[in-house]
């Protein structure tokens, strides 16, 4: 039996993906471990790693498919002489037509009846959907959208018939499938561009539409709060060129935001009511902080995860943070380099920006929004002096934590940012 290839989630959010590139053609031999395919998410370029050995028999869904459902068949893999019968398998499966009962009575009477009675008979058990292995829901979208489950393989247990196997190419056209994975929501408006004026239009990648319903989803069902803390860095900055000084021999560069990523963590930590997630009827809390570090790659952003950040040295932050911005920038992260993370943090200081206000990140209940250390007169010593000060905006979900308890961490964050020593003790 043929061995289904299909898209597949490489990541938990991934709901769909673009197949960028085909490496093997239909009759390659292929082994486990060869890629196969080039998948494109929202989040990066990844392989697709064939797991079987066999042939490829045939080539479902074309190079360069954009939004292709996770769970699609995208190709088949057979083993010797079954690699001849998959395509035309795929044929005949692909053609709804046959398993209606209406049409092969209408042709009965056609010359080619006689031929057309031996073709159908082998499937005439498979026309009554009572006797077909399928999952009730299975069963109402097909009565629904008047498919037939005849001739489609389950790949729910012991072959069972399940939902996802009704979003096949060759059923239902792209536009339906999309319609059917797609909640129900009220549509945001989207206007034409003035007349008159030159503009270039341009479509929009696969990452750049999921940051934009993300964004739109966490804005709209996401309570926001903010609080600001401005921090004098002037110590912080010493302390930096100091470890810098030092390091420097072992190839490792300190910035200021790996600083404030320990930081944060060690605020985190000292406040742990923040190191939540909302869960609907309940509330997870986290035991280990994972900050999430907003990387602006070209066409949009990613947030690649640094684990257990308070547990790790600087020199250990500062080498994870510039491979992981190096793989981002590259498209080469792996699904385990962005997945999860329980806070984010986005700088912007590099820009001159005085101040942001973060959109949190679904569906963390925190980010932390970095801005540019500005010279200005300070308390300093009990007078008046000029200072490096950073304002520190952090947006939380008010839904799991209170307006207390996030002050309470940005004290803690401000406080470890103005006596940097406390960071690397």
């Amino acid at each position: 039996m043929a061995v289904e290839l299909t898209m597949p989630a490489l990541s938990p959010t991934m709901e769909k993906g673009t197949l960028a590139r085909w490496l093997v053609k239909a009759g390659d031999k292929i082994k486990p471990g060869d890629i196969i395919a080039e998948i494109e998410t929202d989040k990066a370029t990844m392989d697709y790693e064939a797991t079987d050995a066999g042939v490829i028999a045939a080539i479902l869904v074309a190079e360069g498919s954009e939004d292709v459902p996770v769970g699609t068949v995208i190709a088949t893999v057979a083993e010797g002489a079954e690699a001849i019968a998959a395509p035309v398998l795929e044929t005949v499966s692909a053609a709804p037509a046959p398993a209606a009962p209406t049409p092969a009575a209408d042709i009965s009477p056609a010359p080619p009846a006689p031929v057309a009675v031996p073709v159908a008979a082998p499937k005439a058990p498979a026309l009554d959907e009572r006797g077909i292995n399928a999952t009730p829901l299975a069963r109402r979208i097909a009565a629904v959208r008047g498919l037939s489950l005849s001739g489609i393989t389950g790949s729910g247990p012991r072959g069972r018939i399940v939902k996802a196997d009704l979003g096949l190419p060759s059923l239902l056209t792209p536009a339906t499938v999309i319609a059917a994975s797609t909640p129900v929501a009220a549509a945001a408006p989207v206007y034409d561009p003035p007349a008159g004026v030159p503009v270039d239009t341009v479509k929009l990648t696969g990452m750049r539409k999921t940051i934009a319903r993300r964004l739109t989803e966490s804005k709209q069902t996401v309570p926001h709060f903010y609080l600001t803390a401005r921090c004098n860095i002037d110590a912080l900055n010493r302390l930096r060129g100091e470890l810098n000084a030092n390091l420097s021999a072992r190839g490792v560069k300190l910035s200021v935001n790996d600083m404030l990523i320990k930081a944060m963590a060690l605020a985190m930590a000292a406040v742990p009511d923040v190191n939540v997630q909302f869960g609907g009827d309940v509330l997870h809390r986290f035991s280990r902080v994972d900050i999430s570090m907003a990387v602006a790659i070209e066409g949009g952003l990613i947030t690649p995860v640094i684990q257990d950040a308070g547990a790790l040295s600087l020199s250990a932050i500062a080498q994870a943070s510039k491979a992981l911005a190096a793989k981002a920038r590259d498209g080469k992260l792996a699904p385990e380099d962005y997945q999860g993370g329980t806070a984010s943090i986005s700088n912007l200081g590099m820009f001159g920006i005085d101040e942001m206000f973060p959109v949190i990140n679904p569906p963390q209940a925190l980010i932390l929004g970095v801005a540019a250390g500005v010279e200005q007169p300070w308390k300093v010593d009990g007078a008046i002096a000029l200072a490096t000060i950073m304002a520190a905006t952090a947006s939380f979900d008010h839904r799991a934590i209170d307006g207390a308890t996030a002050a309470q961490f940005m004290a803690a964050f401000r406080d470890l940012v103005e006596d940097p020593m406390r960071i690397i003790c």
